[in-house]
């Protein structure tokens, strides 16, 4: 009942938006162009290390291009229709289209599975094994995560973190359904980036969760223990680099660079006083972070 007077109360309130702001907001376009870099830099890594020219291989990159988007953009729709329940109760989830009832549920439900089946296809289109990847990567998102552990465990994060780590490796296979150490370690980055970059974000929107229901670690534990999970995790990330050497020693040294810089941010929480703000900084940290690392990982490959 509770649930129902939040959703009532989110389609008096809720601003005007378009049809296509409703659409980008159900398709959580943010999470869609941010896997199609790593998406993109595991297929280009992949070119290079099979001496494989990318003009050579324009129906690839196509396929895989649109085939991420589309498995992206409906496992992201299917969680929206999901949690249509408990988003009224966060600020920036109360005004998603499955809320305010400006896109049907039933539309939603056609729409997501529409895009995962055809977007699986598409990924097909490349190799068995990156058609593979997309439905594991839809299945660890939408039942792992969403549907088992999201509202019951505080490991929520770790396991959402799965299917985040399998873009780079969609685009790694769809070229080469043979993954060596580099294909691999791009998983182990996303994986291994991802705790860090939410607990920031879950500190940031600690009461909204909790209102919500959702066991995120700052709501179970606090803010201090979330802190030291975010340092661990980022520590965790420093020996990576040099398992990437083939990337050359610029790669390796630059990463390093920004690796230490991400964790001098995170002890320095430590000392200060603003939780919040801290939060705020490492979010903002971590999401260059990922642009940054990825771009380069092609530079080195080009230049």
């Amino acid at each position: 009942m509770s649930n129902t007077r939040a959703i009532t109360t989110t389609e008096k309130t809720a601003p005007e938006t378009t049809a296509l702001k409703d659409f980008m907001a159900l398709i959580k376009i943010g999470i869609v162009n941010s896997n199609l870099i790593t998406t993109f830099t595991g297929m280009w890594l992949a070119f290079h290390f099979n001496n494989i020219h990318f003009l050579t291989q324009l129906d690839t990159i196509f396929f895989t291009m649109l085939g991420t988007s589309l498995v992206i953009a409906g496992a992201a729709s299917l969680n929206n229709y999901i949690d249509r329940d408990i988003d009224p109760f966060m600020e920036r989830t109360k005004s998603r289209p499955t809320v305010t009832g400006k896109i049907s549920s039933g539309k939603v439900l056609v729409m997501s599975f529409a895009f995962i089946i055809l977007g699986t296809i598409s990924l097909f289109m490349t190799t068995f094994t990156a058609g593979v990847l997309g439905i594991i990567g839809v299945f660890s998102y939408v039942v792992l995560y969403t549907l088992w552990t999201k509202r019951r465990f505080v490991s929520n994060t770790v396991v959402g973190s799965i299917s985040g780590a399998i873009p780079p490796l969609i685009g790694w296979t769809a070229v080469d359904p043979h993954m060596n150490l580099i294909a691999f370690m791009l998983f182990v980055v996303m994986f291994i980036w991802q705790p860090p970059h939410f607990y920031a974000l879950a500190m940031k929107r600690c009461e909204e969760y909790r209102a919500a229901g959702i066991p995120m670690l700052p709501v179970v534990k606090g803010f201090d223990v979330t802190k030291r999970h975010i340092v661990l995790w980022v520590a965790a990330l420093l020996p990576l680099p040099f398992f990437m050497t083939s990337l050359g020693h610029f790669f390796v040294i630059f990463a390093t660079i920004l690796n230490l810089g991400w964790l001098i941010l995170g002890i320095y929480g430590y000392k200060m006083k603003d939780s919040l703000k801290w939060a705020r900084i490492m979010f903002i940290y971590s999401l260059n972070y990922l642009t940054i690392l990825f771009v380069t990982m092609v530079i080195v490959t080009v230049v």
